[in-house]
């Protein structure tokens, strides 16, 4: 079985030319957070610049964005009324989204699991054509719109009771049982009811966990980086947004969730050098430039 190695990040971060510019490495779109949960945000999108990400623009309710846009200038930030996402936000996101011209979307952190939530996490998911993270609480959601998926660019990254409720499938700690589901849900979600399979799977399960395991049923990889302290809240965003990031610079879903999982855990290991017990995501984001470097 193949893991994934530094080497990878060669595929990614190559030499830039002098003549760049501004939003030729992604603009990423971040659909995130809510009245309680205000940390998801942040940990998305300053992940996303860290991760080399150009510009990182975020949308969600009223109280989380003007957390994010109080931590930091980078943030660029559209708060919408009240203390949920909801139906009547859809066409504000769209448009967001839109105007920002965004290259890839996140979706989910810190957006919670009311059922107005839902609705409107499916409504948005729906109408986007562009390569999308679908995390945390959009996962629970597009559980409803499954069929709809197909030939989506999606980057769908779940811990294991997210892929219970996606899929309704349960997964041990036995890795082949891992590698054999995650595969089997992939296949299933790029090829639908009609098992017509496309030629490159654009759909990708990145299942976290103490081995990560990246299919989009087609492929199969396994990362082994990381450490047990990254339990604390926080570190699974720091990978979306990572993730983002790598989707904004038109990285293909399934690069991107190997090259991901190998950075998240990569940093969670040097954060967790110094910090043991006591790392916070936010240490983690800190390492992200460091592991690009290493590479």
């Amino acid at each position: 079985m193949r893991y994934v190695s530094k080497t990878i990040l060669k595929q990614v971060y190559k030499k830039r030319e002098p003549w760049v510019h501004k939003g030729q490495f992604g603009r990423l779109a971040v659909i995130a957070g809510s009245k309680i949960h205000t940390g998801s945000p942040i940990f998305v999108g300053m992940s996303a610049y860290r991760a080399g990400c150009d510009l990182v623009y975020m949308t969600g309710p009223q109280r989380a964005m003007d957390v994010a846009a109080n931590y930091s200038p980078s943030l660029i930030t559209k708060p919408l009324e009240g203390d949920y996402l909801e139906e009547k936000h859809v066409d504000k996101v769209l448009s967001f989204i839109e105007n920002s011209k965004a290259t890839a979307v996140v979706i989910g952190p810190g957006l919670w699991r009311i059922d107005k939530t839902r609705k409107a996490i499916n409504m948005i998911v729906e109408r986007i054509d562009l390569p999308m993270v679908i995390d945390a609480d959009a996962i629970r959601s597009v559980t409803a719109i499954k069929d709809k998926l197909k030939n989506k660019k999606l980057l769908i990254i779940p811990h294991a009771n997210e892929f219970l409720e996606l899929t309704g499938k349960q997964v041990s700690e036995n890795i082949k049982d891992r590698i054999n589901t995650a595969r089997k849900e992939a296949y299933d979600l790029n090829c639908g009811k009609d098992n017509t399979c496309p030629l490159y799977p654009s759909i990708t399960i990145a299942l976290k966990g103490n081995v990560d395991v990246i299919s989009n049923g087609k492929e199969i990889v396994l990362n082994d980086t990381g450490v047990p302290t990254l339990t604390k809240g926080g570190c699974g965003d720091t990978l979306t947004g990572i993730a983002g990031a790598l989707l904004a610079r038109k990285i293909g879903t399934f690069t991107a969730g190997c090259v991901a999982t190998y950075i998240n855990g990569k940093a969670g290991e040097l954060a967790s050098k110094k910090y043991g017990e006591g790392v916070l995501p936010t240490d983690l984001i800190e390492e992200i430039p460091n592991v690009i470097k290493g590479g």
